[in-house]
């Protein structure tokens, strides 16, 4: 373009970081290396790193998640794109502008440290922080895409057996959404929902409670819920 300068315009460097979640043993896990390099040195943080020239942000993504976590080739790992941060002074090493990936993945391998990690690991969400730069931030931003997901896919039965109780499936969404859900208000909008589960006929399964074994379900077919299935925190709002 005539009159273009390159010259003009302060070089910064494009990074991407990645905010890879899970339900494991009842509870929503985060996944974490250990900086092995400054700054943050021996800080905890999202697997992530800076973007090569010839690379796309999602190819460079997960070129980093295998590099620095060993997660490489897993099956079902949907990476969505979650924001770009920008601020001038996120880190300290020169302007760095991030884009941020965010996944929630069923049954996860474990992780093993590599590349800039010294180490890896599926940490509990609720004692992740305080990680370096703003990954805090990121994280908790990743936590509401995904409870978002949940309610408007049925994502969060890749995170029961293949045949499961309404309250196992209750207890996945409780876990991502960190709320505890009315037992008959979640089991009817499940069943209202079509396609998002069926019934296998003629199975049931004991459970810790008194009275008679719960039926159990398998996932449908369907690929969006409809209608959604809102957090108490968003009911009443528009779809």
């Amino acid at each position: 373009m005539e009159g273009y300068d390159k010259y003009a315009y302060e070089p910064f460097a494009v990074t991407v970081d990645l905010a890879v979640l899970t339900v494991r043993d009842a509870a929503l896990h985060v996944l974490l290396v250990e900086r092995a390099q400054e700054p943050y040195a021996g800080h905890w943080a999202l697997p992530g790193g800076f973007l090569l020239p010839h690379e796309s942000a999602e190819t460079a993504a997960r070129r980093e998640l295998a590099e620095e976590t060993g997660l490489a080739g897993v099956r079902r790992l949907r990476l969505e794109q979650l924001r770009t941060y920008s601020e001038p002074d996120r880190d300290p090493r020169m302007r760095v502008v991030s884009v941020a990936f965010t996944a929630l993945l069923p049954a996860p391998p474990e992780p093993r440290g590599g590349g800039d990690a010294a180490r890896a690991r599926w940490q509990p969400y609720d004692s992740a922080g305080p990680l370096a730069f703003d990954h805090d931030r990121i994280l908790a931003d990743a936590r509401e895409r995904i409870g978002a997901r949940l309610e408007n896919s049925p994502a969060a039965t890749a995170f029961c057996p293949p045949e499961f109780t309404l309250g196992e499936l209750q207890q996945v969404y409780e876990t991502v959404w960190g709320t505890a859900l009315d037992r008959p208000n979640f089991r009817r909008k499940v069943l209202a929902a079509p396609g998002f589960v069926e019934p296998v006929r003629g199975a049931a399964r004991l459970t810790g409670g008194r009275g008679k074994p719960a039926a159990l379900y398998r996932a449908g077919t369907a690929t969006a819920l409809h209608p959604p299935l809102l957090r108490p925190s968003r009911e009443g709002r528009p779809a």
